[in-house]
């Protein structure tokens, strides 16, 4: 089985990485910056865990476009660029693979395989959740908290699990991929608050200010499901309905309680704040966007969601968690 991974950013260098560092065969597709330093330097891999592996420039792949990649009729295309270049991504697998390539989804968000299917429909669309927070720093990517890789159940991906776990990447295959995902996306509504918050994560989780924006983020989501009939999948150490209660604690009752929450690396920060320092468009829609339009199809509104979406659309700004809380109302 050959890994072409569509999107070297820090997802596709830690999962590639680590396949790579196993003795699978990996491409990494990605943009010219991106790749310089991996040519260069070669792709260092490591954990909070202690894992530490080198994978040298000569032993990576590394391609500028897709069909530079050649993905032969046994490949598998794991699709990590972020969600607003889905549907391109997706004209460039079916214009470049043959029909019925399988196509593995490791996306923030609940509706990339939708997009992907309606662009491409002679792809093998399947959903992959991705738990963790992962950073990459020129040819160094470093995974900075813990969790299960989750993807959709079918052949392709049982096979693909035997290989992603004899690597170091512990995967599960749930029975409901799309519980996972919204589950995932509970705590996704993290990363605007730590967008705009300019703090790392965990020094961020630590201001109960920005902990109560995040739960008022989260209880507005989990109306919307509850409203939709979706039960979204328990993803972190706390079941989704009882984490809006834990954040809203005191500090001294929630450093307690929450102590695995809290196991990140200090200076980990969300892919959210990265697109923000770099000046990229953000996954903002996808995140709180796909709450606020959750809500409407079932004829409510998610105004403290939607807010988010306009301050994450305008300009940059830096806020502290009780000047986000004013703005929210919460």
């Amino acid at each position: 089985m050959k890994f072409v991974v569509l999107g070297a950013g820090a997802v596709g260098c830690y999962v590639g990485g680590r396949l790579a560092a196993q003795g699978q065969q990996v491409c990494l597709v990605g943009r010219p910056h991106a790749l310089g330093p991996l040519a260069a330097q070669g792709l260092r891999v490591t954990d909070l865990d202690g894992f530490d592996a080198q994978v040298p420039a000569h032993r990576l792949q590394l391609a500028h476009t897709l069909a530079h990649a050649a993905p032969d009729p046994g490949s598998v295309v794991l699709l990590c660029v972020k969600t607003g270049a889905t549907q391109g991504a997706a004209r460039e697998i079916a214009a470049t693979c043959a029909p019925g390539t399988p196509v593995v989804s490791l996306q923030n968000g609940v509706d990339n395989v939708a997009a992907i299917a309606a662009c491409a429909p002679g792809l093998h669309a399947l959903a992959g959740m991705v738990p963790y927070n992962v950073v990459l720093r020129g040819n160094h990517v470093h995974r900075a908290t813990a969790g299960v890789l989750q993807l959709e159940r079918d052949p392709v991906t049982t096979q693909m699990a035997q290989w992603l776990n004899a690597a170091g990447l512990a995967t599960g295959l749930p029975q409901d991929i799309r519980a996972v995902q919204w589950g995932k996306l509970l705590l996704n509504l993290n990363n605007p608050v730590n967008a705009l918050s300019d703090l790392p994560l965990r020094d961020e989780l630590l201001d109960r200010d920005c902990r109560r924006v995040l739960a008022a983020l989260q209880t507005e989501a989990l109306q919307a499901m509850a409203a939709a009939g979706i039960a979204p999948a328990q993803v972190a150490a706390v079941s989704p309905t009882v984490l809006p209660r834990l954040l809203r604690l005191p500090n001294w009752l929630f450093t307690r309680i929450a102590r695995r929450m809290l196991q990140i690396d200090a200076t980990a920060r969300s892919s959210m704040w990265d697109d923000l320092e770099a000046g990229r468009v953000t996954e903002i829609d996808a995140i709180c966007g796909a709450v606020v339009r959750l809500a409407a199809q079932h004829g409510r509104a998610a105004p403290l969601n939607a807010r988010m979406c306009d301050l994450l659309a305008g300009p940059r700004q830096r806020l502290a968690g009780v000047q986000m809380r004013q703005l929210l109302g919460v």
